[in-house]
């Protein structure tokens, strides 16, 4: 007997022969739609985060085209729509801000249209969260296309790396070895190419994520953007869509416990940002897998790094890609029993099967794990009368000599003051201190600092986030945050800190009788929030030991809408 067809989602919209149905069809086809492609086939939205003014994601418009020919070509419907961008490098006063934002847009644009499954169009840093948060919390079935990153800067003969090389070149300038002419003929040599960052930061990190969760097609996390292959993996990623629809394989088949634990020892051995790990925290939330920080290090902890990319190592994306990008990594790592390996993906294969016969074609891009570039790497979950519900440190950007530290802290009461006060030629600090930055986390600047922390290596400390593509040793995401009035609040110049990797320890020596009197006088420092969704932004975001969501986009709502529009 022919296999029965199934009705889909979109058929309470398209698949009715009453007022409203019409209504549904008609206003469609003034776009030039025939009527036979309401005929119940899927419907598959392809949700677009492109923006000019996001330029990591300006080339994604031609992308979705691509996607488009995949969906056509194996009987869907594809129709885009946009959601707010999020740029790293132009939206203030950060990116991170309006992440939960966009997480929203995607949710009820998903709930309240007719759309059977989604490809998401990610790129640039928060973008990639942001739209799996929202189809997490509607459990669709969904698949990830990312832009890609940039190729490779190039600068006097030599690669240069996106953000990583920024910040260095930056500091030559205030040294003088480098003048300011060089630094701005570098600004052109850097961004050669369509593509988010080249760099092991933030947006090759969550699309390293998304492939490593089984979100993706193979291969997803590296090709470069203007590689005519990322085209195929679009093309060949709407043709997936539409079958995964019929499947029903929705996210919450594919996102289980084991698929974090992948993902979180992939991160280690890509030397990935620690902003993977807010973001994790918050997509679990959502589908309701109960990750926590301390997974991420109990996880992580003996995963060693095998990636020599930028900012930890030395090589860039591209490099990455040609050397067998992250299915190689992937395979080495099943093959030392570190992965799940019949953990599901999108392919309707387990990621094993997937990356099994995986070539690694450079050993000095992605090393063997009889030769890492780090032995542990992973997120450090650092505890302690300093970080009560923890804080995080990416060994494998730190500097050795300062895993293990004491020093006297110099205190930065926000980002104004610390840029006012670290130019000071009179500012009592030397290689030994501790910086301290405060006011910088989810609610006090508010949406999380991405701090560089302009110097040379040294210990530092706050409660922001840092750029994916910086490096240093630096102690970030304290929890309790300073303007949730956590211990870091109550830091003074001249307090000695103690840092302990290893013991994963972050202590302030102070006594609890000093810093109850200090908090018995602290008063929280002025926010400048003056209302609107920033001030909803304050009231509902959850530290970042919880992902930094809001307290009510916790959970799975589904795809059900009880009334019509008309």
């Amino acid at each position: 007997m022919p296999e029965q067809k199934r009705t889909f989602r979109s058929a309470a919209w398209f698949g009715r022969d009453d007022k409203d149905g019409i209504i549904h069809r008609g206003w469609m086809r003034n776009q030039g739609f025939p009527s036979h492609v309401f005929d119940g086939r899927p419907v598959i939205g392809i949700c677009n985060t492109w923006s000019e003014l996001t330029p990591c994601n300006a080339h994604l418009r031609t992308l979705a085209d691509q996607v488009k020919r995949g969906v056509w070509e194996a009987g869907g419907l594809p129709l885009e729509f946009p959601v707010m961008s999020t740029g790293e490098t132009n939206l203030r006063p950060t990116a991170m801000l309006f992440r939960n934002l966009v997480s929203m847009d995607v949710e009820e644009s998903i709930r309240g249209n007719p759309i059977d499954g989604v490809v998401l169009m990610c790129g640039c840093d928060k973008t990639t969260p942001s739209l799996v948060m929202g189809a997490a919390s509607c459990d669709i079935p969904a698949i990830v296309v990312s832009g890609g990153p940039m190729l490779n800067g190039k600068f006097r003969g030599e690669d240069i790396g996106s953000g990583t090389d920024v910040w260095r070149f930056s500091e030559e300038v205030k040294a003088g070895t480098m003048t300011q002419l060089e630094f701005s003929e570098a600004e052109s040599c850097m961004s050669r190419s369509a593509g988010h960052c080249m760099t092991m930061g933030t947006a090759s990190t969550m699309a390293s994520m998304v492939e490593s969760l089984g979100l993706s097609l193979p291969h997803n996390a590296a090709i470069p953007a203007v590689d005519s292959r990322r085209g195929v993996l679009a093309h060949m990623s709407g043709r997936r869509i539409v079958d995964m629809v019929r499947e029903d394989l929705c996210l919450s088949k594919i996102l289980k416990w084991e698929a974090f634990e992948n993902a979180i020892r992939v991160n280690g051995a890509i030397g990935g940002s620690t902003n993977a790990v807010i973001h994790l925290l918050a997509i679990a939330g959502r589908i309701g897998v109960p990750l926590t920080l301390d997974d991420w290090d109990r996880i992580g902890r003996n995963t060693p790094t095998l990636v020599d990319l930028m900012p930890s190592g030395r090589f860039l994306m591209e490099d990455f890609y040609y050397a067998g990008g992250l299915p190689a990594v992937i395979r080495a790592l099943d093959e030392h029993n570190l992965l799940h390996s019949n953990a599901l993906t999108v392919t309707g294969r387990s990621i094993g099967e997937n990356c099994k016969d995986a070539p690694n074609w450079n050993e000095e891009v992605i090393r063997p794990l009889n030769n890492p570039l780090v032995e542990h790497g992973g997120v450090a979950v650092l505890r302690g009368n300093l970080a009560p519900d923890g804080a995080v440190l990416k060994p494998s950007a730190a500097s050795p000599h300062l895993m293990r530290h004491r020093g006297r802290a110099v205190v930065f009461r926000t980002i104004e003051h610390y840029k006012e006060r670290i130019v000071d030629p009179d500012l009592d600090v030397d290689e030994n201190s501790v910086l301290v930055l405060q006011n910088c986390g989810p609610k006090g600047y508010p949406g999380m600092e991405p701090i560089a922390f302009g110097v040379k290596d040294m210990v530092r400390v706050s409660d922001a986030r840092m750029s994916g593509s910086a490096y240093g040793t630096v102690v970030l995401h304290v929890c309790p945050e300073a303007a949730a009035g956590g211990p870091l609040a109550l830091v003074e110049d001249g307090d000695i800190i103690e840092l302990d990797v290893d013991a994963r320890r972050l202590h302030l020596d102070v006594s609890d009788e000093e810093l109850t009197r200090r908090r018995a006088d602290w008063t929280a420092t002025p926010s400048p929030v003056t209302g609107g969704y920033q001030q909803m932004y304050v009231q509902h975001v959850m530290q970042a030991s919880e992902g930094a969501d809001f307290d009510f986009l916790v959970g799975c709502r589904g795809t059900t809408v009880t009334r019509e529009s008309h």
